[in-house]
């Protein structure tokens, strides 16, 4: 059994249990789905059935595409369609022989007016849109990764590592000097090492734009790793699968306050690793760090961290929100990236990512703060 019929035998048994007959999933420009890659291999531009006689048609826009990368048990081309999911649903319900007043589950994204269209058209069937539902358990599923998705990891942790290397030996030589040069450097060498490109858009901020989240635009022609403090935040993407670190510069002279945001920031990283093991809540290790920069009279104003998959933000949220309900398992893999910011001052981030084990976290990254 592949890795694509595994994932789908746990969403064929969920079906099952909820009496749902068919399910559709969508990717398009309209609304982008990784759960199609996840449940097939297929890139992207799709429209995926599963029914609960076990069975998956991929009906995809580029048949040659999906030809080499889809691992399904049919494939019709979606110009057979007219390229329409309402035609393309019909076409699946007849040919796999769907009952009357069957249970049929379309993306809980629908807009209303869609979803009435497909009332209106598809008689003789329960058409069903909702949140929660089926695509709560595909999130609960994607949020604990396999052993083929860990080995995905550890092969696009070794090429940030080697990225992460040659950035800190560039800048110190002097061969990196603005924002855009070093955006540019990491999309050059990930390409160069077989990554798809970077798995978001890079952020980098010289010491001038260090002081937000995420600065906007995410670079420019501007100094990097001049005095002060410079952010990069990035992600490679390999296999579909993207990694999320972030780098601090710090070129002294620094001021007294720099200083102790970059001290705190580490402190942070470091209270909030050695939580890290199944069975705790992620809120709180979110908890936990923010009363440790509040004793300090510091506010983190964003996310402790977050899971990473086919997408650079994914569960379980690392957050201190009263609705953060997520529970820490053995092999999620989430980001760990405190930081703090200040106008006058700029900002400083660390972000790794961190594989949760038996006993505890493992660092697949080796992000840090780097002083000049």
């Amino acid at each position: 059994m592949s890795i694509y019929q595994t994932r789908r035998k746990k969403i064929y048994d969920w079906m099952s249990r909820e009496g749902t007959d068919l399910l559709m999933i969508s990717d398009s420009e309209e609304h982008r789905n990784p759960l199609i890659r996840w449940l097939s291999g297929q890139p992207g531009d799709a429209l995926l059935f599963l029914s609960a006689a076990r069975s998956s048609i991929l009906v995809p826009w580029d048949i040659n595409m999906a030809t080499l990368y889809a691992e399904v048990d049919a494939l019709s081309p979606y110009a057979e369609f007219g390229r329409q999911p309402i035609k393309a649903l019909k076409g699946v319900i007849e040919r796999l022989k769907i009952p009357k007043g069957a249970k049929i589950e379309i993306p809980g994204t629908t807009s209303y007016p869609k979803f009435s269209n497909f009332v209106k058209e598809i008689t003789d069937f329960d058409i069903i849109c909702r949140d929660g539902g089926v695509w709560t358990e595909l999130g609960k599923s994607r949020a604990v990764k396999d052993e083929d998705e860990i080995g995905i990891y550890r092969k696009i942790s070794d090429i940030t590592n080697d990225i992460i290397d040659l950035l800190e030996g560039q800048i110190r030589a002097g061969k990196l000097k603005t924002e855009a040069e070093t955006a540019l450097f990491i999309e050059f060498e990930g390409r160069g090492q077989s990554c798809e490109g970077t798995g978001f858009e890079t952020l980098a901020a010289g010491p001038d734009r260090s002081f937000g989240i995420h600065a906007f635009p995410a670079y420019t022609g501007g100094a990097f790793g001049g005095t002060g403090l410079s952010i990069l935040d990035f992600g490679l993407k390999y296999a579909g699968y993207t990694s999320d670190v972030t780098m601090t510069f710090a070129r002294s002279p620094l001021s007294v306050v720099q200083e102790e945001m970059l001290s705190l920031t580490e402190k942070a990283y470091n209270l909030a690793l050695g939580m890290v093991k199944p069975g705790i809540p992620a809120r709180d290790i979110a908890i936990a760090v923010d009363n440790f920069f509040a004793e300090s009279g510091k506010t983190m104003p964003h996310s402790l961290g977050h899971g990473i998959g086919l997408q650079a933000h994914e569960a379980p949220l690392l957050s201190s929100r009263a609705d953060n309900e997520w529970i820490l398992e053995k092999n999620m893999i989430i980001t760990i990236e405190p930081g703090l910011y200040d106008p006058v001052h700029g900002g400083c981030r660390l972000e790794n990512d961190i594989l949760v084990t038996e006993t505890g976290a493992e660092v697949l990254t080796n992000s840090r703060i780097i002083r000049l």
